[in-house]
């Protein structure tokens, strides 16, 4: 199965796998799924650190080099998960979470997250 991470379950994963579910942790570790990271992610973590948030006190560069070091797949945005934004429904107003879910949607990739509101839009989501 082909698994992207919201923003705050991909800081979970790298830095604090405690806070994740047993089940999803368990599900992360097995060989047969493939842990997809987003260049979105990146940039929403790159953007709240250089705010200095708490939440978001990791440097993105050893994030980065870190997810690839244990075999996340980083997914770049293209013209097409861009576009794809127009299409959703306005449930949700973060920019971040929006092309998270278009990006899922145009690659048939199921987003897990732990946001209820993100899981009320349609498509391949994973609420844990």
């Amino acid at each position: 199965m082909r698994l992207i991470l919201d923003t705050h379950l991909l800081l979970w994963s790298a830095g604090e796998p405690d806070r994740l579910t047993r089940s999803l942790r368990t599900t992360l570790e097995e060989s047969a799924n493939q842990v997809i990271f987003s260049v979105v992610s990146l940039w929403e973590i790159a953007i709240k650190h250089g705010q200095r948030r708490a939440d978001f006190d990791v440097d993105p560069r050893v994030m980065r080099r870190g997810l690839l070091d244990h075999s996340y797949e980083e997914l770049f945005v293209s013209g097409r998960h861009a576009l794809a934004v127009v299409d959703l429904p306005p449930i949700h107003r973060d920019p971040f979470d929006r092309l998270l879910i278009a990006q899922a949607t145009v690659e048939g990739i199921t987003l897990v997250t732990s946001d209820a509101t993100v899981a009320r839009y349609p498509g391949p989501i994973r609420k844990v």
